[in-house]
């Protein structure tokens, strides 16, 4: 089920049979060094949760590109959070384009008041892409997560709220 489109790219349900495309994106060297990956069993039980969801982000000729996952769904307040970024086809404005969407998505169909992540502060690539659409840098949280070598690392946590999306989403005379 196709739940967003954009230019280039839609937001596709994830289903059982996709998460081996999922586990294969997230277990990349290259992008696993900026998350904690999951296993198969906790993608599994968030896949289509009523709280949390899987988006395949791919073209609209059907080409995977990535995969998102949201979760706050059934946030009495309002709140997303955008838990899963994840972009295989790099250098293409694809992540750009895919948190564009994210963000219209959430607020302009989910209606949320708040939409929040987490960066690693060495992913400068993702923090740059994430200012670029609106998201402000809200706080630091230090040595939070452990890294498989044992070693603590940071997180930076950024959000943005409705009204900001809407001031910037408004064109300019």
């Amino acid at each position: 089920m196709i739940v967003a489109t954009s230019e280039r790219l839609r937001f596709r349900q994830a289903e059982e049979a996709d998460l081996k495309y999922i586990m294969a994106v997230e277990h990349e060297p290259v992008d696993a060094q900026f998350v904690i990956p999951y296993d198969i069993d906790v993608h599994r039980a968030m896949l289509n949760g009523d709280n949390t969801k899987h988006f395949v982000v791919e073209t609209h000729e059907g080409e995977p590109v990535g995969f998102v996952i949201v979760s706050g769904l059934e946030n009495p307040y309002g709140e997303l959070e955008f838990m899963r970024i994840m972009v295989a086809k790099q250098g293409m404005g694809y992540g750009k384009e895919t948190v564009g969407l994210l963000l219209k998505w959430g607020f302009e169909t989910k209606k949320a008041h708040r939409a929040w992540l987490d960066c690693k502060p060495h992913n400068t690539r993702a923090l740059h892409v994430y200012e670029s659409a609106g998201f402000v840098r809200e706080g630091l949280i230090r040595e939070t997560i452990q890294a498989e070598d044992g070693t603590y690392e940071d997180l930076v946590i950024l959000g943005i709220l409705d009204r900001e999306y809407f001031a910037q989403s408004v064109p300019t005379a």
